[in-house]
């Protein structure tokens, strides 16, 4: 083995820097090993984690996370949500096409307030249960499509548009069931597609 070179800047040598460290016995050498092989090694203790996009590596959910996450995943959320979104939407649609239309040509009278606030009412309950019908259908009838299909996909909309539109159109008759149909299809495909591009 060669003598250690020299250093020639009047230093200690590598080999004078690591003179004074503990020596290693091959027990040591074994409990490192096996630490590092149940930390980051063969032995670690794999959890049915999953990582999702956005988080820490290494900081799996909790099975509370999990359970939220599947309650909001879920049809029945889903439809409820758009149920409650689609009311207020609804309601919000109809407060402004009552304060817009002219209650004047209904009437020879003036209206008074409490006949505004009346039908402001009436307007704002009617269109929020329309919108509110509409919007726990489609998204109720889109979720179990996706689910069973098993794909998120610009058809799942238009099977769905298709679905609800038939039906709604069905209480008028079944040539306005199919116009429904292929309107309400036309439309959600138009908005999903710009949606999704």
């Amino acid at each position: 083995m060669a003598a250690p070179m020299p250093n020639l800047s009047g230093g200690e040598t590598s080999r004078d820097k690591f003179k004074n460290a503990p020596k290693l016995r091959p027990e040591d050498v074994q409990n490192f090993s096996f630490i590092i092989n149940n930390i980051i090694g063969e032995k670690k203790n794999r959890q049915n984690a999953f990582l999702p996009l956005g988080t820490v590596p290494g900081m799996g959910k909790s099975r509370e996370e999990v359970f939220i996450a599947s309650i909001f995943e879920s049809c029945a959320f889903k439809a409820t949500a758009s149920c409650v979104i689609g009311f207020a939407l609804g309601g919000a649609f109809g407060l402004f096409t009552a304060g817009v239309d002219p209650m004047s040509t209904i009437s020879p009278e003036t209206p008074t307030t409490r006949m505004v606030l009346k039908e402001m009412k009436l307007r704002f309950l009617s269109y929020g249960k329309n919108f509110a019908l509409v919007g726990a259908m489609f998204a109720g009838t889109e979720c179990l499509l996706e689910t069973h299909r098993g794909k998120s996909e610009l058809l799942n909309g238009t099977l769905s548009g298709g679905i609800v539109g038939g039906v709604l159109g069905l209480r008028a008759g079944l040539k306005a069931g199919l116009l429904g149909a292929a309107g309400f299809a036309l439309f959600s495909t138009a908005i999903d597609y710009y949606l999704r591009h």
